[in-house]
């Protein structure tokens, strides 16, 4: 599951059924201290907190009970393993930076 950021706040779901890659891929020219993507929280160039409120709002998601159960469970083992920051209701993410044209 990769979640994409772009310009001008942008945002979008990519590999939605992949549950075990989580992961967020910034597409634009923004520092960490910039917070253009809501529900998102960059931290640093590595690692950022993504709502997991947003994630089963974002095009690109499947619409149908499965996905969402299936999504639920994958909160669920990142809690197990200490990836939800609960003050926040979000799971931590690995930030990409692919190389802008």
């Amino acid at each position: 599951m990769i979640i994409e950021c772009f310009d001008k706040g942008v945002v979008r779901l990519s590999e939605p059924s992949d549950f075990r890659k989580f992961k967020l891929v910034v597409h634009a020219k923004t520092s960490p201290d910039a917070q253009p993507w809501k529900g998102i929280t960059l931290l640093g160039d590595r690692d950022a907190l993504v709502s997991i409120d947003l994630v089963p709002t974002l095009e690109g998601r499947p619409d149908d009970a499965d996905w969402h159960q299936r999504y639920t469970e994958m909160v669920a083992k990142a809690r197990e393993h200490g990836w939800i920051d609960a003050d926040n209701n979000a799971i931590r993410a690995h930030v990409e930076r692919p190389p802008l044209q």
